[in-house]
């Protein structure tokens, strides 16, 4: 009986060089600004100086600045490179008010290392990005890379090589005994470069592995081609190539798939909560701030709101309706009645254009969002969250899950007060199956795509959602 071994995860150097070229930009930049303003680096200052480090590489482990998957172009570095600083600027000023601990930072000095720093990290990585490719282009630490499996997932995998070259691998070509291309989308055949046809087989690719033609074999091969696997696998054994089995789990609908481990055997997840360990504490802490804050700015005007719905109609202020919430949990969400009727049964009529169940407030109400905001008690309470997909009604949840493949994967984490769904023209009435099914796609590509910084750029966003008053009624 064979040992089961454990997965390690590869490094790469720039896994090592990335994070100290930042820690040495941050260094750096603190002590030019100091330089000009005219004060050397003391004590105090360096110190400074390491926490903001300590903490701009915690940070960047949560805006993915440090997973070269999240950060696959130069613009998207240079986003998180600069959501990652905005955040390790806030966190080293509550350190200092928490610890009275002070630096003798003068006002330009840091109005200077906000501006120096990013620029400083960003261009540091820019370098290194060009370093890649320089080294790239002549071949120096590149692999030849053959691909064993001409279908969806190699096509995919050839164009990752060519669209990021500082992986520093060299294309061969596409191996299959199979020589015609297999894929649900035709679009892709039409569009690869290799014709519509492999044009060698797998016995060239062992061929081509034991001459030293290739370093490196990629199977794409189906899992349900388990003996054509197992048969390559034994012809490569007897060749230093080294080999990756590429598992076609894209056959799935994933929703934030990771690889993970149960005793050292490995497993990759298919349906799961992306907020565990850290990141769910840094998505709560954000809540908890930001929706402390919101509550103390609008009490004032959330009391003119609640005279305003008592005074235009009969009946109660807020309003309370059973949803589902993470993990289907029932709960009940706040909002300030907008209608003569308050529906929470077994039958529940979305709002429509003109609806004559809301009151001239609750219009008003609608239309600018307003009536939402006693969701962020919600958020307090840890029932919902600031950005999430929206909680509908329990009988539409009941309605929907029988006709939408993966509804039910939309309640894997908290429903927000806004999402994706809402800031990308998913807002409003779902009259029909198709505009359910496109709202509940939003969701699983938040759940999928889920970072701080995407969770901003939706509040962000949401703000000129609510301005334009679109879908809104």
């Amino acid at each position: 009986m064979h040992a089961l071994s454990r997965i390690t995860t590869q490094r790469h150097w720039w896994d090592f060089l990335s994070p100290s070229l930042d820690a040495a930009s941050i260094m750096a930049s603190l002590a030019l600004v100091r330089w000009i303003d005219g004060h050397p680096m003391d004590e105090l200052a360096s110190a400074v100086g390491l926490c903001s480090i300590v903490l701009f590489l915690l940070i960047s482990q949560l805006t993915g600045l440090h997973r070269r998957s999240d950060v696959s172009t130069a613009d998207q570095e240079l986003s998180a490179v600069a959501a990652t600083w905005l955040l390790t600027v806030l966190g080293t000023m509550l350190l200092e008010s928490a610890t009275d601990f002070r630096a003798n930072l003068t006002m330009p000095t840091l109005l200077g290392w906000l501006v120096l720093a990013p620029a400083m990290i960003g261009l540091g990585r820019m370098c290194l990005r060009i370093l890649q490719k320089g080294l790239t282009q002549r071949r120096i630490g590149t692999r030849r890379v053959a691909i064993a499996g001409f279908n969806e997932l190699g096509y995919q995998i050839w164009r990752n090589i060519q669209d990021q070259p500082e992986l520093g691998l060299q294309f061969v070509d596409f191996y299959d005994d199979r020589r015609e291309f297999r894929s649900g989308d035709p679009t892709i055949t039409d569009s690869n470069e290799h014709s519509s046809t492999a044009r060698r087989g797998l016995d060239q690719l062992v061929a081509a592995a034991r001459s030293g033609d290739v370093d490196t074999v990629l199977i794409t091969l189906p899992m349900r081609a388990e003996n054509r696997i197992r048969r390559l696998l034994e012809q490569l054994s007897d060749t230093t190539v080294s080999v990756y089995i590429v598992p076609d789990f894209f056959v799935f609908e994933l929703l934030h798939s990771r690889w993970t481990s149960f005793g050292g055997l490995p497993a990759v997840s298919v349906f799961e909560n992306p907020l565990f360990g850290v990141d769910g504490m840094a998505k709560r802490a954000i809540d908890l701030v930001l929706a402390a804050m919101a509550i103390v700015i609008g009490v004032v005007p959330m009391l003119l709101v609640a005279i305003a719905v008592k005074l235009s109609s009969p009946g109660p202020v807020l309003f309370r309706q059973k949803r589902y919430g993470l993990d289907g949990r029932e709960i009940l969400v706040w909002k300030f009645r907008t209608m003569r009727i308050c529906e929470n049964g077994d039958a529940v009529k979305q709002a429509t254009r003109n609806d004559p169940r809301v009151t001239w407030v609750g219009g008003i109400l609608r239309r600018t969002s307003l009536d939402e905001l006693p969701q962020l008690f919600n958020v307090i309470a840890g029932s919902m969250s600031l950005v999430g997909p929206r909680p509908h009604a329990n009988v539409h949840n009941e309605q929907y899950r029988s006709l939408i493949r993966g509804y039910m994967l939309r309640h894997k984490i908290k429903p927000g007060i806004t999402g994706l769904a809402q800031v990308s023209g998913c807002r409003g009435e779902t009259e029909t199956v198709e505009k359910m099914q496109q709202r509940v796609a939003w969701d699983h590509r938040y759940i999928r795509d889920w970072s701080i910084w995407l969770d901003f750029k939706i509040l962000l966003k949401t703000i000129v959602v609510v301005l334009k008053r679109e879908q809104a009624y």
